[in-house]
């Protein structure tokens, strides 16, 4: 079959034109025309299945007798697998070993040979790569392939049918493949509408290679979007977004768990994180956004893509209480009152009297002053600057945390307060593998140089969790060099509650 196959004339074997629903509450909130496209639909759950099987079906017949083969830890896998059985063909998927056995499970359900290596999708794709050499299968990259990202644009073409009217797409951002695609057809038949990019503010690799003119390659990203947690843009896909995208934005988790309760709430369905990005950027993108004319947003139609809705039922707790905070429900503060009779009593009845408390953290440090962790129902942003002229008022120092991550990840898990008897300590933040023995061999690898004094560990029901630990050490760089050796992703820890409370 030639490569220069359409796209619109084979996706559809495996695909469907997926529901462009209107969302109500959405639309009233921001003021404008809201609507979702519904990738969550499609047979694996995700718009991957487009591109996937749009490559695989371009390859020449002599490829296709030697197998096609993928390293993905998510949609991308379930795509590819699901692709192959359709089409008859051997298939082999190599994920990390700490992938959730629901996501295993699914792909070799669709008949592909799963194999399990590495921690993370860089060891996974190395492996491929070695798989690859012995064996002649085609490699289908998840997103920097002009036959993936031309499957992925076939969205595109369904957005401008079922919408002509449409004026803004918000589109999720990882590697940048489904971005590319819907860029390439919008651009083509409409060039009038905006398409924006959203990224989580921890995994922007696209929107900072952008600034900068070149593809960067970040040190860390965040680990909660999964799906879009890519270090490194895809060459095809960084040169057709930085040619066509009208704006990339960035929304912090708190707003992604609010968008995934709010999509909940339009259609009774759970999307996994990186699939809440778009409604997220949206809410963001027109809360801030001034317009000439009061009313000119109530004649603007805004698509929004769920792009997936792969999601683990462990993380639904997570998500559930981040949520709170991102809809500016619950606010976080860190208050400082003296060691006195009755200060306690003046912070209730002058300061917090009339909201429900979320958290209560108190110990005794020392004789002159305490801190306390407290969190608040205060709904509104206006309740919450309440209090802040509450504490003022009655002279206590205090921190508003609401925005601030190892407050709302583990500080407020965690009990015993601040240690006096640490010396010289420095504490670090580590994304570990989810899979048995990954402890073990961490603390293998950093020796008995330097001790521990802090570890909190609280998982997500991903593939990795984020872990709290604090080491004494008067010198950094010589502890920097052994944990260089583990090879887990870390980073110095400046919070201000970690340092108040840890």
């Amino acid at each position: 079959m030639p490569k220069s196959i359409n796209p619109l004339d084979v996706v559809y074997d495996v695909a469907i034109i997926s529901p462009l629903d209107k969302a109500e509450k959405l639309s009233k909130q921001i003021g404008t025309n809201l609507f979702i496209k519904r990738e969550d639909t499609q047979e694996v759950h995700s718009f991957k299945i487009r591109g996937a099987y749009n490559k695989i079906v371009s390859l020449s017949d002599e490829e296709k007798k030697n197998g096609v083969l993928a390293a993905s830890a998510g949609n991308h896998a379930q795509g590819v697998a699901y692709s192959a059985k359709k089409l008859k063909l051997k298939a082999t998927i190599v994920m990390p070993e700490t992938t959730p056995s629901i996501k295993v499970d699914a792909v070799r359900g669709y008949g592909a040979n799963v194999v399990l290596f590495g921690d993370s999708y860089s060891d996974s794709y190395a492996k491929a790569l070695e798989i690859m050499k012995k064996t002649g299968a085609s490699f289908v990259h998840p997103f920097d392939d002009l036959e993936v990202i031309a499957g992925q644009g076939t969205i595109a073409n369904e957005i401008l049918d079922q919408l002509p009217g449409v004026t803004h797409i918000f589109v999720p951002v990882g590697g940048g493949g489904l971005l590319a695609g819907i860029l390439q057809v919008v651009k083509k038949i409409n060039p009038k509408v905006k398409v924006i990019g959203v990224e989580p503010d921890d995994s922007n690799a696209m929107g900072k290679s952008i600034k900068a003119n070149e593809r960067l390659l970040l040190e860390h990203v965040g680990i909660f979007a999964d799906g879009v947690a890519v270090k490194q843009v895809g060459e095809h896909t960084f040169r057709i977004v930085k040619e066509h995208v009208d704006e990339i934005i960035k929304v912090n988790n708190d707003k992604i768990c609010a968008a995934i309760k709010s999509i909940f709430e339009e259609t009774r369905n759970i999307c996994e994180p990186a699939g809440a990005l778009a409604v997220a950027g949206a809410v963001k993108y027109f809360s801030k956004k001034k317009f000439l004319e009061p009313d000119s947003k109530k004649h603007l139609n805004v698509v929004c893509i769920n792009s997936g809705a792969n999601l683990s039922f462990e993380r639904l707790q997570f998500i559930a209480e981040r949520t709170l905070i991102g809809e500016k429900v619950e606010s976080l503060f860190a208050i400082e009152i003296p060691e006195t009779p009755g200060a306690l009593k003046t912070l209730y009845k002058k300061v917090i009297h009339g909201f429900s408390i979320s958290e209560f953290s108190y110990r005794l440090t020392d004789r002159e002053n305490a801190n306390i962790f407290i969190g608040l129902i205060t709904s509104t942003p206006k309740n919450r600057e309440l209090i802040k002229t509450r504490l003022e008022k009655y002279g206590f120092s205090y921190s508003d945390l609401s925005g601030d991550e190892y407050s709302k990840e583990h500080v407020r898990f965690m009990i015993g307060g601040k240690s006096e008897i640490t010396k010289d300590e420095k504490i670090y933040s580590f994304d570990f593998p989810e899979r048995p023995g990954a402890l073990s061999e961490f603390l293998d690898a950093i020796g008995n140089k330097f001790n521990i004094s802090l570890f909190h560990y609280r998982g997500q029901g991903g593939d990795t969790g984020q872990v709290l630990m604090g080491f004494e050490a008067k010198n950094r760089s010589e502890l920097e060099a052994i944990l260089d050796t583990t090879e887990y992703d870390y980073k110095e820890v400046s919070s201000k509650a970690v340092k108040t409370f840890l």
